[in-house]
């Protein structure tokens, strides 16, 4: 039964702008806004000191200056945020192994089993509060419920540093006159999809009969139907147990919006050679390569082309994402570029049989070598040397180990 299972649902607060300003002291209580490069005006995310003055995720940095004159920007590091990550998850594991890591500042914990060891779910999650900040000096808030759908409801409903509880004998009272949009997985197009039908709060899309659901959005017009009476079987599934990776791949958003071919090939190739070492580290390879572009109006569109071979070599990857730009008619300044490969197989040890091919192997095991000892990009591309790169976007696909474990600057 879903009400015999006990989720906790921790979500680090403005965590970004938080670890900046614990890294330094003189941005504390400051409103500040974090950046994903010093060109770009973007906001990743911003204090709540900032968003006191109406200041949000994703306003351009003028906007941002209009509502908060002495907003103080601060260009993001990924690799600051991805370490304190880390080292957050492991203390949660200390509680219980099924910890499924969310997004780079959120998890699910299944605490179910653990109440003998630690008591009640409520003080499981204020030891969990006590150790981050101890250790850290940041916040989260904390959800508990029945199920990870309500759990995920709850840790929004007090922040920051909130503790919410759904009781599962409250779920109808608690869902009656919450908005659809709160739930995770309704969107902005399915809010309006529902909407044609009068249905805007989680007590509504409950009631709403179950048939007509399903005979508008097929599938998944049962999934609405359950989620609008707060019920989700949807277990909690650590790293290890994932579901195999499907692709692997690399975006960056651009300091500056680039037009010129030669600016757009040396960013491919960065990024092709991103995607070819990290296959080759977790010794898988693609069939598929995917180039995805977003213009200076945020427009995106993927292109992807189907190879004769699987391969994990950076060069290959380069020429395939070459030969899909080379198909498309660019409209505007880029953004935005992304490269994936998909269509993966586990890529064997055995060196190719063909003495060229033998080489860019071993040329490229001898580049993943020198760069895995002196850092990235120590030994590169001879048209990649001195040429800054865009800006490391984290992935919401980014997990602390294995194959969607990337590096990031």
């Amino acid at each position: 039964m879903e009400s015999q299972r006990i989720i906790l649902h921790i979500d680090m607060n403005a965590f970004f702008a938080s670890v900046e300003q614990q890294s330094n002291p003189e941005l504390r209580g400051q409103p500040i806004a974090v950046i994903g490069a010093a060109k770009r005006t973007v906001i990743t995310t911003c204090s709540y000191e900032a968003r006191a003055f109406g200041v949000k995720t994703g306003m351009n940095s003028w906007e941002a200056r209009q509502k908060c004159p002495q907003l103080i920007f601060v260009v993001g590091n990924n690799r600051k945020y991805t370490y304190t990550s880390t080292q957050i998850f492991a203390i949660m594991r200390e509680f219980t192994p099924l910890v499924e890591v969310f997004s780079i500042d959120e998890a699910f914990l299944d605490v179910t089993g653990c109440l003998s060891l630690f008591g009640s779910p409520e003080r499981i999650a204020k030891l969990i509060k006590e150790r981050i900040r101890g250790e850290f000096g940041l916040t989260c808030s904390v959800g508990i419920a029945p199920n990870k759908l309500l759990a995920k409801l709850a840790s929004d409903m007090q922040k920051p540093d909130g503790l919410t509880v759904i009781d599962p004998h409250n779920i109808p009272q608690v869902l009656e006159r919450v908005p659809i949009k709160d739930l995770c997985g309704i969107g902005a197009k399915m809010q309006q999809h529902l909407g044609r039908f009068g249905i805007k709060t989680c007590g509504e899309l409950g009631r709403f009969p179950v048939e007509i659901l399903k005979r508008n959005f097929g599938i998944t017009g049962e999934k609405l139907h359950r989620m609008g009476l707060g019920l989700d079987s949807t277990p909690v599934v650590p790293d290890e147990e994932a579901e195999e990776v499907k692709s692997v791949g690399h975006s960056t958003t651009l300091e500056r919006d680039i037009t010129e071919r030669g600016e757009i090939l040396r960013h491919l190739l960065q990024l092709s050679e991103m995607v070819g070492r990290r296959a080759r580290k977790y010794r898988v390879a693609g069939r598929t390569v995917t180039l995805t572009v977003r213009y200076a109006d945020f427009t995106t569109f993927s292109r992807q082309e189907s190879q004769s071979d699987h391969t994990n070599n950076s060069e290959e990857i380069y020429r395939a994402s070459v030969k899909i730009l080379e198909g498309i008619e660019l409209s505007q300044a880029i953004r935005l570029l992304g490269v994936k490969i998909s269509n993966l197989t586990q890529h064997t040890e055995q060196l190719p049989l063909f003495p060229a091919e033998r080489k860019k192997a071993l040329l490229a095991g001898a580049m993943d070598e020198v760069n895995n000892k002196f850092g990235d990009f120590a030994v590169t591309f001879g048209s990649l040397v001195g040429k800054e790169s865009g800006s490391k976007v984290i992935s919401p696909a980014w997990r602390p180990e294995g194959v969607r474990n990337f590096d990031v600057e």
